[in-house]
């Protein structure tokens, strides 16, 4: 089952029907409001991060990765990692509603003794595949899942979520170096490239251009693409799932702005960590009502 409401319906090109674009672009709104109103209750949180990928989550969640309703643990689901763990309130909504977790968990996030915090953790949070938010570590878990599936027979895709501040740990290379090596070819990489990290913008603080010249001289088949154009992107992904013949691991450069969604956040890097107060949440929230990304 691809969505909780409805299976994908695939054509010959992997294009997107109307009736699925409306569906995951109120997907991704979803994603944006729902992260707005969890942040409330922790009063700090990392808005802008989830806003560049909410169509990520959306296109992975809603349309592209094989998951069961209620069975997080399914031997044959679609594996997600997600690197930038940070973005991890942007995911919880998603997995209450495939029943991986409850309504009364989702609204305690961050609440003493419950098990949603600022990062993921696969000990207590059914669905999460990967303890992430120390940055590098998330493609090698991957590799390592996608490897493993090989021997135990299954067809199972491992994406791998990661920022684009994350592409200066070592580590990300390392993995690159050893899914090529050995053609892990149901593991997918995307790079969430929205130009920002905590310390500033990416290139200033370590450039990592040319980014898609990287990944491909390190083996991969590699894309670079519109990470809010569904249009774009679902229709990628799609393909990178559903074909047999690719003898390689993949990765997908998605070009994001952090904060995607909400102007003033667009346009300020500080908001990679900060709080709304109720006046700007409702503002902001009637911005994410008003725009059609």
């Amino acid at each position: 089952m691809k969505a909780p409401e409805q299976t994908s319906r695939l054509t010959n090109d992997y294009a997107l029907d109307p009736r699925d674009l409306a569906r995951l672009r109120e997907k991704a709104r979803f994603i944006r409001l729902e992260t707005i109103r969890l942040i409330e209750i922790a009063k700090v949180g990392h808005y802008s991060s989830v806003f560049s990928a909410a169509e990520i989550f959306a296109a992975l969640y809603y349309d592209v990765m094989s998951l069961k309703k209620g069975e997080p643990g399914w031997p044959s689901r679609d594996r997600f990692l997600m690197g930038k763990g940070h973005a991890a309130v942007g995911l919880f909504p998603i997995l209450e509603e495939y029943g991986f977790i409850s309504k009364e968990t989702l609204d305690g996030y961050t609440r003493l003794g419950n098990p949603l915090g600022d990062h993921p953790d696969m000990r207590k949070v059914p669905g999460i595949d990967f303890s992430s938010g120390s940055i590098g570590h998330a493609l090698s878990a991957g590799a390592g899942m996608a490897w493993g599936g090989r021997f135990a027979k299954e067809k199972f895709t491992t994406f791998v979520m990661t920022g684009d501040g994350e592409m200066q740990e070592g580590q990300v290379w390392e993995a690159a170096l050893f899914a090529a090596a050995h053609k892990l070819s149901r593991l997918v990489a995307i790079v969430d490239r929205n130009g920002w990290q905590l310390d500033g913008r990416v290139d200033d603080v370590i450039g990592i251009e040319p980014l898609e010249e990287k990944w491909r001289s390190f083996g991969w088949e590699t894309h670079v693409v519109d990470g809010h154009d569904l249009n774009a992107l679902v229709p990628l992904l799609r393909r990178l799932k559903a074909d047999e013949t690719r003898e390689r691991p993949a990765c997908v450069i998605a070009q994001t702005i952090k904060g995607k969604g909400v102007d003033h956040m667009e346009t300020e890097p500080g908001w990679h960590l900060g709080y709304l107060v109720p006046s700007d949440a409702e503002r902001a929230i009637a911005e994410i009502m008003a725009r059609e990304i």
